[in-house]
């Protein structure tokens, strides 16, 4: 279902479903982050339900916490993002210690054109979100780096909540993989 208008990256607020059939397979990404093929399977047979608040806190700095669960009620990984560009430590579930840091940013900050082409009008005029996550490789032995942009992109005709990926690896000498993933909006949270 195509995002309606009042849903920007200014508010993201709202529940959105994984389109697996327009999204990009990810497993290569998975792989090199060392998700087991036991976890990477069970992601691939879930489809995952993002439930986002989106809000300013009292000291007016940006928050969008995501709820992730998969098909089935199953509870999957939370996102809690501040758009400050602060570095925070996380022990993810699936991609075990990692650094990430969020911000607001203008498609010209975007140094990667795969990173800054394809988003819908408002869009680039608000901002997209850009958000990295890296392996914390002193305590997991990997080394990895995701990098991605959150906005709308208009894909068959729809206006559709989209994330480009950048992923890059030690383990991966031939350079980044790209990917595409895009999101049915199903309703407010």
């Amino acid at each position: 279902m195509a995002a309606p208008p009042e849903v920007t990256t200014k508010n993201l607020t709202g529940k959105y479903v994984m389109n697996k059939t327009l999204s990009d397979d990810s497993d290569d990404i998975l792989k090199l982050q060392g998700v087991s093929w036991f976890k990477r399977r069970a992601i691939s047979m879930f489809t995952l339900t993002l439930v986002v608040k989106h809000y300013t806190d009292e000291g007016s700095l940006e928050h969008i916490d995501i709820e992730q669960t998969l098909s089935g009620g199953i509870s999957g990984t939370n996102e809690e993002r501040t758009l400050d560009w602060e570095e925070r430590n996380q022990n993810n579930d699936v991609f075990g210690a990692v650094i990430g840091q969020s911000k607001r940013a203008k498609v010209g900050e975007v140094d990667d054109e795969f990173l800054k082409s394809g988003w819908t009008e408002d869009a680039v005029e608000d901002g997209l979100i850009l958000a990295v996550a890296r392996s914390d490789t002193e305590k997991s032995g990997m080394e990895w780096t995701a990098e991605q942009t959150w906005g709308f992109e208009v894909l068959n005709d729809e206006r559709r909540y989209a994330r480009h990926v950048k992923f890059t690896s030690s383990n991966k000498k031939d350079g980044p993989i790209f990917k595409h993933l895009y999101y049915d909006y199903i309703g407010p949270s």
